[in-house]
């Protein structure tokens, strides 16, 4: 399977299903606990990797969420957002592709810093935030040509400003033990 740089932002115009045990079962094994996990996926990966970790830009923009996207952070149709797109590296390997969607209202105050992550991790900075809130987590399965991918996604919430956050598990992090 190739690993994608990108995913077509209308794959993430799905649907998506609240995180409930029944549905997250019908995943393969190897991923229910990756898509179940609350906690930093930056820290989990790290530990993993054995600190050989790395974030590697692919894009960062503004632009139209999809309308999935938009109806979960509470958006109008026309807004936009910040959209920044990554893949998280383990040991020289693309693990996780990851799309974030900031609205250009939570990008006011202490939040601006949002803009310039560069190569930092978006989660490191999320889960070291007091007041940080997360809610539900949400996951789906997408369609591709060779096999699905599983992926999760959740609204964060600074200072009660929102944020969108989707993981797309890759296949190479299936070879890791």
């Amino acid at each position: 399977m190739a690993i994608p740089t990108a995913l077509d932002h209308q794959r993430f115009d799905t649907r998506w299903t609240a995180l409930r045990r029944a549905y997250a079962l019908l995943a393969p094994h190897y991923w229910q606990g990756w898509l179940m996990d609350s906690s930093s996926l930056t820290q989990r990966l790290v530990r993993l990797s054995q600190g050989d970790f790395e974030v590697r830009v692919i894009r960062q923009q503004w632009g139209r969420p999809t309308r999935s996207e938009a109806q979960a952070l509470g958006m109008r149709s026309r807004q936009v957002a910040l959209i920044r797109e990554v893949q998280l590296l383990g040991q020289g390997q693309p693990w996780v592709y990851a799309r974030s969607l900031i609205p250009a209202k939570t990008l006011t105050g202490a939040q601006r810093r949002l803009r310039h992550l560069g190569n930092r991790s978006l989660g490191s900075l999320l889960f070291s935030t007091p007041g940080m809130r997360r809610g539900p987590l949400q996951i789906c399965r997408i369609p591709m040509d060779d096999s699905p991918l599983w992926a999760r996604r959740s609204v964060f919430y600074l200072q009660e400003k929102p944020l969108l956050v989707c993981e797309v598990f890759l296949t190479p992090l299936q070879q890791v033990n």
